[in-house]
């Protein structure tokens, strides 16, 4: 029997755009597969979304990205009605969207951050929170969202406060010089290291979806050291947060500090998808083709309650051997 997977695009972030958009691929890779796909286009709704999602999927594709779909909201609504769903599961959704949580628990199992510090919107805005240069995001956004680098010679404010609409508090970070890396994780295993070279400032938000000049190299050409020190530093990050499926870590790293110059930036626990996106180009390197990992994704969804019967299961099992 064919099975049915609900494709969830759109939501209310920042990125909802970008989620409909990928979600065209991800839509045709999926009946490419031989799926039969119900598309959902999620408002910030619940009883809507329960509707929609009412009989309930074989499994939920999740391709919204940002504030709702991807900080563990999404995944409370499909634990609670017992949906398998792709990605990262609640708890490490919420964490890996938490910038200065994941910053602590990145260096615990050490992998290392660029210094930074909590600061609210107004003592941002009255002046320099640390030596420019330094970095001003918000805490809780993906995609480069609200993303800033000020430098010393700047005449404008670190803010503009009107647009800032991402509450009160401000990741304030210490700049990092150098190169942008990333890595892809799927199931555990890190894929490949993709240098990205953007002709803006940083890799923003224009950069990754309109920029067409933003260029990757994969794999990148640094040094085998740095390379492999990439993969390790985010299958350790993966791994702490209990992230599953497909995530993408990204990095800078200064060439002049050498292998102790890779600064993690972030984990995204929802990576564009799409086959020229940064992650799955990764997955298509080493071999399984966009369709394959579409499938895959869906073949290995899970929720709360099956992880719960695996464990159980895993359990018993060992208590029947040791009995």
């Amino acid at each position: 029997m064919t099975k049915e997977v609900a494709l969830l695009v759109g939501g209310w972030s920042a990125e909802r755009d970008v989620s409909l958009t990928k979600g065209k691929k991800v839509e045709e890779a999926l009946k490419e597969a031989g799926y039969t796909v119900r598309v959902i286009d999620v408002e910030k709704d619940v009883s809507k979304l329960v509707a929609a999602l009412t009989p309930k999927p074989d499994a939920v594709f999740n391709n919204l990205h940002g504030t709702g779909g991807e900080d563990g909201t999404i995944q409370a609504v499909l634990d609670m009605m017992d949906i398998p769903y792709t990605h990262s599961p609640l708890r490490a959704s919420a964490i890996a969207m938490d910038k200065p949580l994941t910053k602590i628990i990145a260096a615990s199992v050490g992998v290392p951050s660029a210094e930074g510090v909590i600061a609210s919107k107004e003592e941002v805005l009255a002046g320099h929170i640390m030596e420019p240069p330094y970095v001003v995001k918000p805490p809780r956004e993906g995609s480069s969202v609200g993303v800033k680098i000020i430098f010393g010679n700047d005449n404008e404010k670190p803010l503009d406060e009107e647009a800032w609409t991402f509450g009160d508090e401000v990741l304030v970070e210490k700049f990092i010089p150098g190169r942008e890396l990333t890595v892809a994780v799927l199931d555990g295993e890190a894929q490949a290291v993709t240098e990205i070279v953007s002709h803006t400032r940083f890799f923003d938000y224009e950069a990754k979806y309109a920029d067409q000049r933003t260029e990757y190299q994969c794999p990148a050409k640094i040094p085998e050291k740095v390379y492999n020190l990439a993969l390790e530093y985010a299958v350790s990050v993966y791994t702490v947060l209990g992230c599953k499926g497909l995530a993408r870590c990204d990095f800078r790293y200064n060439e002049d500090l050498g292998s102790s110059g890779l600064f993690l930036l972030e984990i995204n626990t929802q990576p564009g998808c799409t086959a020229e996106s940064i992650g799955p180009s990764q997955v298509i390197y080493n071999g399984m083709s966009f369709t394959e990992l579409c499938s895959h994704l869906v073949e290995t969804a899970t929720c709360a309650k099956l992880e719960h019967e695996k464990v159980k299961s895993s359990k018993d099992g060992k208590n029947r051997l040791s009995a």
